[in-house]
């Protein structure tokens, strides 16, 4: 299986370059050259597997240039027991007898990020070793919250790896800021950005597309690479968890063989509905898509009209892992929903960079409708949600979740689709427990984190995360802040080069 370039701009290559690689360089993202396809009767028959055979099964359809063992091996370390669940890796819980959530965060940081993150670093080593390097790769990832500290447990103290996270500061939650910044590994580097999210991400994207750095650090012995979603390698793990609770509910005959399900997603960066579309692609049998965004509703605003527009006001919110408005993963989708058109991709990104916006021709848009929906939550129906779902089911929600929630809930009331449908819960709520207990109906601050975290125990029933306890105990090891024009700077100081 090769790998091309959304926009056509890059020969082929074999997947671990593609992973080694991250992004392409002349720009755009690396995309398969064909998507496999299972039949219904391979998907039913995943019915009653682990998740580590499903894994296995997907990711060998993909990565080609792996060997089997390469890929159980790195799938077994990746999902050990001490970092997830013995009994399910992805646990599915009914809300009702036709809504399910999939809980993707009971991971080592309590957020769906572990689910790719915690296999990536051992694709991208083994795709170093492949090609005899002699440099040292240096991980540059942004992060709006999640994918941050993800990363960091994934690529901590392993040998030839540096990591750099760039995270806005004053842009995440407290116990999100403190799992970055106490992290300890001797090849890891934080750095907080006086800015948003989209300052990190594009002041990353735009040193991936800086030859004269790149050649700088090549005379240094290092390269690039990237942990983000634009890396096949972070994005390719997360189709498995589709596939996954798919069986989960053909095992527990909550669905009938070949039924189609609806698929919720909260999503930013357009990377985990991403994910779900593939998985689709390769035989899922979905009846809609249904993308849930906050009040930053930049993909809301686009699936309804087609024009995708940047210039707006960007706003923090209580879901800041969601508070993005340049969606990366947008340009893969694109591609695969034109028919792999890359001329269309890079009038549309150009006019992107040049004017802040671009629109779509009325059949692509005609396309994206027929299976996708988007609408967005406010904070205050964020909130409500979260309370009037813990009234009901006694289940917390994080606010991520609740925004997935309160969407599928307006799309419920407005099409009367009682299809069965599968929310992708992306968090624990001890990760956002102050935001949670507000919305359960108490007062706001006056709390330390570790004080917030045993209040929604008690409150919840719910035990701690095992990532997050004692957080509130442990000192920043990281203290660097930058303004997101001196990125580059920070770098170079971090590698010491001159």
């Amino acid at each position: 299986m090769k790998y091309i370039s959304t926009r056509g701009n890059f020969q082929g290559v074999e997947a671990a370059e593609a992973i080694r690689t991250g992004m392409v360089p002349a720009g755009g993202l690396f995309v398969p050259e064909e998507i496999p396809v299972f039949s219904l009767q391979e998907i039913r028959e995943m019915a009653g597997k682990k998740y580590h055979e499903i894994a296995l099964q997907v990711l060998e359809r993909f990565l080609t240039d792996y060997s089997r063992e390469e890929l159980n091996d790195s799938i077994q370390g990746a999902y050990e027991r001490r970092k997830f669940p013995p009994t399910e890796v992805v646990p599915v819980i009914g809300l009702t007898d036709n809504l399910y959530l999939m809980e993707l965060w009971h991971g080592p940081t309590a957020a769906f990020k572990d689910m790719a993150l915690q296999l990536m670093p051992r694709l991208l080593m083994r795709a170093i070793k492949k090609a005899e390097l002699k440099k040292e790769i240096v991980i540059l990832v942004a992060t709006s919250g999640d994918t941050g500290s993800a990363a960091l447990e994934g690529f901590k103290d392993l040998e030839g790896v540096k990591i750099i996270v760039f995270y806005p500061a004053e842009g995440v939650s407290e116990i999100q800021e403190l799992q970055m910044t106490t992290v300890d590994g001797k090849n890891t580097y934080v750095v907080g950005v006086k800015g948003n999210f989209d300052d990190c991400q594009s002041a990353v994207k735009a040193i991936f597309a800086d030859q004269d750095l790149k050649d700088l650090m090549a005379a240094n012995a290092y390269q690039f690479s990237s942990a983000n979603s634009i890396n096949w390698g972070r994005l390719v793990p997360q189709i498995v968890y589709y596939f996954s609770s798919y069986a989960s509910l053909l095992q527990k005959e909550g669905l009938a063989e070949g039924e189609k399900v609806n698929i919720v997603v909260p999503t930013g960066n357009f990377g985990n509905i991403l994910a779900a579309f593939y998985a689709y692609k390769m035989g899922l049998p979905v009846n809609r898509f249904i993308c849930a965004s906050n009040d930053n509703k930049v993909l809301t605003d686009f699936l309804n009209s087609g024009v995708y527009d940047i210039r707006r006001d960007f706003r923090k919110t209580i879901s800041p892992s969601m508070d993005i408005l340049i969606s990366s993963n947008l340009e893969r989708f694109l591609f695969e929903i034109t028919g792999r058109d890359s001329g269309k991709i890079n009038k549309w990104y150009q006019d992107l960079k040049d004017e802040g916006r671009f629109e779509i021709d009325k059949r692509t848009l005609a396309d994206i409708q027929a299976i996708f929906t988007g609408n967005y939550a406010t904070e205050e129906e964020t909130m409500k949600t979260i309370r009037e779902t813990f009234d009901k089911f006694q289940y917390t929600l994080d606010p991520h979740t609740a925004v997935a929630v309160d969407v599928y809930n307006k799309y419920r009331e407005s099409s009367n689709d009682d299809t069965i449908t599968l929310i992708a819960s992306t968090a624990s709520p001890f990760k956002f427990a102050g935001t949670v207990l507000q919305a359960l109906g108490q007062k706001a601050g006056g709390r330390t984190g570790e004080e917030e975290l045993q209040e929604l125990k008690k409150i919840s029933g719910l035990d701690i995360d095992p990532g997050l306890r004692d957080l509130g105990e442990k000192e920043p090891v990281h203290k660097r802040v930058a303004g997101h024009d001196r990125i580059t700077d920070e770098i170079l100081d971090i590698l010491q080069i001159k």
